[in-house]
């Protein structure tokens, strides 16, 4: 259950209420004006309180449940312990997550501007931004209306911000466009140099990076992660893509639309990720590559070429991941039979 200190409930919330919200489906004959006081996990919840059910290794703790309602998949609504409400539908975690949201909607700070925020007078400010404690905004910077920016945030010259974008504290953006209604977390420095050289035997020569980061609309960036402006060409960010903490993307590299980036992942200059594109964890996608459109890279794999669309790939080098598990299993086979012979 959600800390209050933290979080504030807008609840209760019918079950007619929250089946529409999460476009589920009532039972019938429950009734429908029961209200739902908070949201909880299954193991925890009580008679006022919603959970949700979508991973069949849960099913146990699910028929033990103690919730008084929760949204699930229509094949376990006759399974449900005694008194919990189901409502179904076939994406039970995406109506959890509107519901959630409904029950805890974000705070949002009322706007002002702190009077330490240092603001440069030919930057423009949209209304009804809030600006914390020790914000600078540079010069011919533009921030949109209702964006919200974190204490000790410096967002450089130039620097171009859209709408309703959130961006969290001790953050630096420089050489960058950024698109509206994004969720920038803190820490995170967009439009640092690229790590650009020319190596010569006699030293090394830094190669100008005269490019920008251009990110689309809807997306977020992870604490902590970084994102290197191009040399050149632009780094680019597509819309609605989802870069976990702590992840690195180069110069020149290019993220397509919904990509999804996990942490500590990182991706090396001019790689291309298409559309729907996701990274493991701990994963390193080389230089010049491209992942085609909806493949997938499994947690701690070096990518070092071309990955088809659709394809999933893992190890190191990334191969086929069915391949993967095959080699994984012969080793197994043959450090049992070596473990055999040393007998």
């Amino acid at each position: 259950m959600a800390d209050p200190r933290f979080f504030r409930s807008a609840g209760p919330f019918s079950l007619a209420e929250i089946a529409e919200i999460a476009d589920a489906e009532l039972p019938a004959g429950c009734d429908a004006d029961r209200l739902m006081h908070d949201v909880a996990p299954l193991d925890v919840a009580g008679s006022d309180d919603l959970s949700f059910f979508d991973n069949k290794r849960y099913a146990t703790t699910f028929m033990a449940s103690r919730a008084g309602a929760c949204i699930a998949e229509p094949a376990y609504v006759e399974r449900a312990p005694e008194g919990m409400v189901v409502l179904s539908t076939p994406k039970p975690y995406r109506a959890y997550a509107r519901v959630a949201a409904r029950f805890y909607p974000e705070q949002v700070p009322s706007s002002s501007h702190h009077h330490t925020a240092v603001v440069d007078a030919s930057a423009r400010i949209g209304a009804d931004c809030a600006l914390a404690a020790y914000v600078v905004i540079g010069a011919n910077a533009e921030v949109g209306a209702g964006c919200v920016i974190g204490a000790g945030t410096v967002i450089a010259d130039g620097v171009v911000i859209g709408g309703g974008t959130h961006i969290g504290s001790n953050a630096t953006l420089s050489h960058c466009y950024v698109g509206r209604n994004c969720r920038i977390h803190s820490g995170v420095r967009i439009g640092s140099r690229g790590f650009g050289f020319a190596m010569e035997p006699e030293g090394f020569e830094d190669v100008p990076q005269l490019g920008r980061v251009m990110i689309g609309d809807n997306v977020e960036v992870g604490a902590n992660s970084t994102i290197d402006r191009g040399a050149g060409p632009d780094t680019v960010i597509g819309n609605g893509s989802k870069i976990d903490n702590l992840v690195q993307i180069g110069h020149n590299v290019k993220v397509g639309g919904s990509c999804v980036l996990v942490a500590q992942s990182g991706i090396a200059g001019s790689a291309t990720l298409e559309d729907y594109v996701a990274v493991g964890g701990q994963s390193g996608i080389g230089g010049h590559i491209t992942l085609g459109r909806g493949s997938n890279v499994a947690a701690s794999s070096g990518v070092m070429r071309d990955v088809p669309a659709g394809q999933t790939v893992g190890g190191l080098p990334a191969i086929l991941l069915k391949d993967y598990f095959r080699l994984c299993a012969l080793w197994q086979r043959q450090l049992k039979a070596k473990g055999k012979r040393d007998e």
